[in-house]
């Protein structure tokens, strides 16, 4: 099955695993990755975050279930885990078994999550998910994906996955959206509202904004996929509206020092087309700075098939953005040192890398091993490729 970083398959090899490395002296451990790091609200023990990584492993009704909290405990060295994307609504369904946080039992099953990554001493923000005119009907109970426009287009290009009866779990054709009314815009940001609010009471440290990847606030950014002729289409500041008023009705009930938003802006990865990112993104950057959120995480979503537009990104977020930068996608752990010993990040979300090794931060520090991420158990299944992949043992660990 293809692999990508997030919580989106597509057809894009895997990057090539870190090599096994020889243990190297103390003196040359990844200092500034070691670093903690005073992120919003919160003090991070490092700088080597976990990055939002779908497994579709919820259980019935899209319930997190004692498996998804041994597998996030496991991780709990990260300086901060971001969950895996997690949906704010039942209109809301790219990847079957995805978790969601608008029901009860939801909230519920992720304390179990947030309980045991604090027992082991980790840090959690949930990822809040939207996935818009990404979907297909059969995921949505028969109903219409929802979009800002209904541009349909390019179903071919969407990425939707479900899991046949087989335990094989597949991509599936997306089916047409259909246009929000602005009475379904206005209750689509209460959702996200009501979801950071229940992952609040459900143990989380804080939230992040999915608004990368060509979901729902990333479709309304654009102008291809955002035609709408009301208050949330047209310039540049109404295309961003729909973000700006889920910020705000989060913030009324969260700090913004605990909340962070993921954008990507020159993704090809769900086919929003943007035509002028670094106007588009200069002026979210600007937005989110007036709103005081703890970070914005730049998805390096492009990284993902060999051409990587991270050093194009930075220059238009961080002039207009004075909270933490955090960076993600095709990034190895060398050349993160480099990222936040330069100053151009402030810590790094690794996706692949926190799927095989569990203890990955002290791995980093000893410079390896590493263990290989292996084709098996990505999306969906049991504790295989989920789970089961080997810690540092504590013989090398007395070694090291």
């Amino acid at each position: 099955m293809p692999f990508t970083i997030h919580g989106t398959a597509g057809r894009t090899p895997p990057r090539p695993t870190i090599e096994r490395v020889e243990k190297q002296n103390s003196e040359t451990i990844m200092a500034r990755l070691q670093d903690s790091l005073k992120l919003g609200a919160l003090e991070l023990k490092n700088r080597v975050l976990m990055a939002p990584l779908t497994r579709c492993r919820a259980g019935a009704g899209d319930v997190p279930v004692k498996i998804n909290a041994e597998y996030y405990a496991q991780r709990a060295g990260a300086g901060l885990i971001i969950t895996e994307a997690t949906n704010v609504s039942p209109n809301s369904c790219a990847f079957e078994h995805a978790p969601g946080i608008w029901t009860q039992p939801q909230v519920e099953g992720w304390r179990l999550v947030t309980r045991a990554v604090h027992d082991a001493g980790g840090r959690i923000f949930m990822q809040l998910w939207h996935c818009g005119r990404v979907g297909a009907s059969g995921l949505l109970d028969g109903n219409d994906p929802l979009s800002p426009s209904g541009v349909n287009d390019d179903l071919d290009a969407l990425q939707v996955w479900g899991l046949l009866a087989n335990g094989n779990y597949v991509r599936i054709a997306a089916t047409s959206s259909r246009a929000m009314t602005e009475a379904e815009v206005k209750a689509t940001i209460l959702e996200y509202k009501a979801g950071a609010i229940n992952a609040i009471q459900a143990g989380c440290d804080g939230v992040e904004v999915h608004a990368a990847n060509g979901y729902l606030p990333h479709q309304f950014l654009s102008p291809t996929t955002n035609q709408r002729t009301d208050s949330y289409g047209g310039s540049v500041e109404n295309r961003a509206r729909f973000l700006r008023e889920i910020i705000q009705a989060i913030t009324s009930e969260i700090p913004a020092s605990r909340v962070g938003v993921r954008l990507s802006p020159f993704a090809a990865y769900n086919n929003v087309r943007d035509t002028d990112p670094p106007a588009t993104y200069a002026y979210v950057a600007k937005m989110l700075n007036e709103f005081g959120v703890a970070y914005i995480h730049i998805a390096d979503t492009n990284a993902w098939a060999g051409a990587p537009d991270l050093q194009r990104i930075l220059p238009i977020i961080k002039p207009h953005f004075n909270g933490s930068i955090i960076v993600n996608a095709g990034i190895t752990p060398e050349s993160a040192e480099q990222l936040v010993e330069a100053g151009a990040a402030d810590a790094v979300a690794f996706g692949r890398e926190f799927i095989a090794n569990p203890d990955l931060p002290e791995r980093i520090r000893r410079h390896g091993p590493f263990n290989e991420l292996r084709n098996v158990g990505l999306y969906g299944g049991d504790q295989t490729g989920y789970v089961d992949y080997p810690f540092l043992s504590s013989e090398a660990m007395a070694a090291g």
